[in-house]
């Protein structure tokens, strides 16, 4: 009766999971033993794949131990990994268990980039595997017993937790095997095989009949569940597993209710209801009847056959004699009592014991999601605050230019260079001059041109994987089920539109800078040459006044010392600010355990009002203290130029050496930008090349996923029958032909003949010869070339004068005919039978006829031009 269902495992293919996990772990984290540990992990995780389910399993708990702790690495990695079409594309293909294909094609698959669905598919592996391991189990002790009973409710957890999940996993029908239908109905299966083990033990512990009678009430009720479950689906009878299991659990339903029947018998015999205990067994032997009579081939009912028997036989004979109890209807017995000891073992995370998480440092994706935007809000908060400083700078430069300070207060002798315009030469030479420029700017658009390439390389990628897409979808129709490329492209196609539009507004902002240059390049030309040259540029002027002692000049002195403290005090803040670090994973982490999600915007706006706060605070009284110098300046420079005498060649010199001062302080700020648009472009470039990795990976996996579609595709094609019915065979196949002309050159052929068992009876000997025959006739050429003319012997025989008329149907050679002797089919050729007369059309077929007189056969066949072989009869 141990008869008990397991499920078989799904088979998949192999697919490579280093390859693209490290190819994203490369463009994503940086160099260093981090990035080689995750690496590392991502080549044992494809390890661990192959060993749990590319490879045959044993019934054993150690290859279960396998799968499951490839099942916890699966829901460890998958929110530390964006594992999407249009990222890290993964296709998993799993075939349908119970279909096991045909002749034409395969079994039926589903191939997915989901990794909710290789999740899935392992944990069906996990229950069918937990079912087999508790199936090979010798029931013969407790332990076994004990350790089937867990796997069964190990299975049942498993099943029913794909019921739950696989819709919201895959996002499509998938395959029957995995389908929410059939795992409830194996969920169903598995923990009443469960109950069942505890009825065994339950009986062989000897417990209490009233116990062991529920818990095999219970179990008939599990079996009855499944059975109804199985018969209400339309999809399940189908498959040869459940045309095997179905019997099965009819068989079951009716056992266990025997046996809770039996055992409930024994009870009412203890309580002296003998009447009912009657009853009891007489149901339990029309049950068990039934299962002989329907279920034999499946399972074997024959021991417990005998024990209701003998037990009713015992009972009967004991009422009759002694208790003559009324033995109640089976209508009017009270029902048996439900005792359920078994659950679904829930799927909680890790189901391994010996699991350890192979990308333990990596942090989940949300908390990298969220380090991302707190990055960018970091940055733009330090780009704002340094832009305002720079921003300052320049306006302090720019009126001090204007001013053309300090260089006025220090040319008093019109005609010497000034110390400032002295120090700004020797700033831009030390730079590189004015061929530094140059280079960078002629740099430029090849770092440009080379971005463009890259990204339209890209998006070419997009386009010709989608217009592929586009025509099979055109040509297949509703057969073309996977997500189109217009759809799932849309994500890379926005980022390349993004990329398009950054390198617009780079080209925009190389041009700016590139006419600033033009405009400012006579002034940097002169501070790039030497002294002696550069003192020749600018023009002299009449002695000024001697102003050295003057009061004004020296509170500009002091003003300009102050305001150069401050652009320090600015340089160095934002050195301060470019060095501040602080690591927020801790704090995401922990808002992701306490709360189950990131509050981003929140976190990462209290933390950065906290660590940048006091250097805003700093910042702006910087700003405030130079808008106050400025204004200070402004107005002691005006006492000064009212002091300074003024002509026109003082006029000219002072509108030099303003612009000089202007040319370097642009001279300053054209080589910051060109090198910041340099760095700009060459990341860009490291940008676009993993934007271009991203748009080949997806587009490699939608082809691999294309070509496994077609695959399925042409397979279902081959299985479909080519037409719904055979044609109807045309009239002139089925109607014998009246038309057909007698005087057809070419004979129909024969029908074959069938020669039935019976051996045909044997020859008769041929006729004697008389002594005195005359000798044969010889036949002359003249004969030979014309068969009308006759010879002696075949004179007297007029009827076998030839026909020139062949038949419409070839009937077969025809043979001789003895007196006496009827004739027959399927007799042996006669050794004096021409076989080639049948092609002369002219000749008619021989008959021999034997005459009185004559020899047994004709001396020559007509048109037979060799000689007549002598005949010697047996002897």
């Amino acid at each position: 009766m141990a008869t008990f269902i397991s499920v078989p495992l799904k088979k998949t293919s192999e697919v490579d999971l280093a390859k693209p996990l490290t190819k994203f772990i490369q463009s994503v984290y940086p160099a260093g033993d981090d990035r080689t540990d995750y690496c590392r992990a991502a080549d044992e995780l494809n390890k661990l794949r192959k060993s749990a389910v590319g490879r045959p399993l044993d019934k054993h708990e150690g290859s279960l131990e396998t799968v499951m702790r490839y099942y916890d690495q699966l829901c460890s990695v998958e929110p530390k990994f964006p594992f999407t079409e249009s990222q890290l594309c993964l296709t998993f293909t799993w075939k349908d268990a119970f279909d096991k294909g045909s002749i034409f094609g395969g079994s039926v698959k589903l191939a997915l980039p989901s990794l909710g669905y290789e999740k899935t598919c392992v944990l069906f592996n996990i229950g069918a595997l937990a079912s087999q391991i508790a199936t090979e189990q010798n029931l013969d002790n407790d332990e076994a017993l004990k350790t089937a009973s867990r796997f069964y409710q190990l299975a049942s957890g498993a099943f029913g937790h794909i019921k739950d999940t696989v819709l919201s996993s895959l996002n499509r029908d998938p395959t029957v095997d995995i389908s929410p239908d059939t795992v409830g109905t194996l969920s169903l299966i598995m923990l009443a095989q469960a109950q069942e083990v505890f009825f065994l033990k339950a009986t062989r512990d000897k417990m209490k009949d009233a116990l062991i009678a529920k818990l095999a009430n219970q179990a008939a009720d599990y079996y009855g569940d499944a059975f109804k479950q199985c018969q209400n689906k339309d999809t399940l009878p189908k498959y040869f597993y459940f045309q095997e299991v179905i019997p099965v659990l009819a068989a079951k339903h009716c056992i266990m209710q025997a046996h809770a029947e039996y055992h409930q018998s024994v009870l009412a015999k203890q309580q002296k209801k003998f009447g009912e205990e009657i009853g009891r067994l007489q149901h339990a032997s029309d049950l068990v009847k039934t299962v002989a009579s329907r279920y034999d081939e499946y399972v074997n009912v024959k021991d417990l056959a005998d024990k209701v028997s003998r037990a009713l036989t015992a009972a009967k004979k004991d009422n009759d004699f002694i208790y003559h109890d009324k033995v109640p209807d089976l209508k009017e017995l009270e029902a048996i009592g439900k005792a359920s000891i078994v659950k679904p073992s829930p799927v909680v995370i890790p189901l391994s014991q010996k699991y350890s998480d192979l990308f333990e440092k990596m942090v989940p994706l949300a908390v990298q999601q969220s380090l991302s935007a707190y990055n960018q809000r970091k940055a733009e908060l330090i780009n704002a605050t340094i832009v305002q400083m720079r921003d300052a700078t320049t306006l302090s430069n720019g009126v001090l230019a204007s001013l053309n300070l300090p260089a006025a207060i220090e040319d008093v002798s019109g005609d010497s260079i000034p110390q400032s315009i002295l120090q700004k030469s020797k700033a831009v030479i030390e730079q590189g001059g004015i061929q530094t420029i140059d280079q960078l700017i002629k740099d430029l658009p090849e770092l440009l041109q080379r971005n463009k390439e890259i990204l339209e390389e890209s998006l070419k990628f997009l386009d010709e994987e989608e217009t592929t897409d586009n025509e099979l979808k055109s040509k297949f129709k509703e057969r073309w089920q996977r997500t189109p490329s217009t759809e799932l492209y849309k994500p890379l196609r926005t980022e390349g539109s993004n990329f398009r539009n950054v390198l617009d507004k780079a080209v925009g902002a190389d041009a700016v800078v590139k006419e600033r240059y033009l405009s400012h390049r006579e002034a940097i030309s002169i501070l790039c040459k030497p002294e002696a040259q550069l003192n020749a540029s600018i023009p002299s002027a009449n002695p000024a006044k001697t102003m050295q002692g003057s009061e004004v000049v020296s509170t500009l002195k002091s003003l300009l010392s102050k305001l150069d403290e401050v652009k320090r005090e600015r340089e160095q803040l934002e050195n301060d600010i470019k060095s501040v670090n602080f690591d927020m994973t801790t704090k995401f982490l922990t808002a992701l355990a306490q709360d189950g999600a990131i509050n981003e915007e929140a976190i990462s706006v209290t933390e950065l009002d906290r660590i940048y706060g006091n250097y805003t605070h700093k910042m702006q009284e910087n700003l405030k203290k130079q808008e106050e110098l400025i204004n200070n300046i402004q107005i002691s420079y005006q006492e000064f130029s009212k002091m300074k005498q003024s002509n026109s060649e003082a006029n000219l010199r002072e509108e030099v050496l303003k612009k000089l001062a202007v040319g370097h302080d642009n001279y300053i700020e054209l080589v910051a930008n060109l090198k910041e648009g340099t760095k700009f472009y060459n990341d860009l470039t490291e940008i676009l090349l993993k934007f271009q990795g991203k748009c080949s990976d997806i587009v490699f996996a939608r082809k691999t996923e294309r070509d496994e579609l077609l695959k399925d595709l042409q397979q279902s094609i081959a299985r479909e029958p080519s037409a719904p019915s055979f044609p109807v065979a045309p009239s002139y196949q089925t109607t014998p032909s009246t038309t057909a002309s007698a005087s057809s050159s070419i004979p129909t052929p024969a029908p074959r003949t069938v020669f039935s068992g019976k051996q045909p009876p044997p020859r008769p000997p041929p006729p004697s010869v008389p002594a005195s025959a005359p000798a044969p006739t010889p036949v002359s050429a003249a004969q030979m070339n014309n068969p009308e003319i006759p010879t002696a012997a075949s004179a007297p025989i007029p009827s076998q004068a030839p026909s020139n008329t062949l038949p419409t149907q070839a009937q077969g050679p025809p043979f001789p005919s003895y007196p006496g002797f009827t004739g027959y089919y399927g007799m042996h050729m006669p050794v004096g039978y021409n076989p080639y007369m049948y092609s002369q059309q002219a000749i008619s077929p021989y008959m021999y006829q034997p005459q009185s007189g004559q020899a047994p056969y004709p001396t020559q066949q007509p048109g037979y031009p060799y000689p007549q072989q002598p005949y010697f009869p047996p002897q």
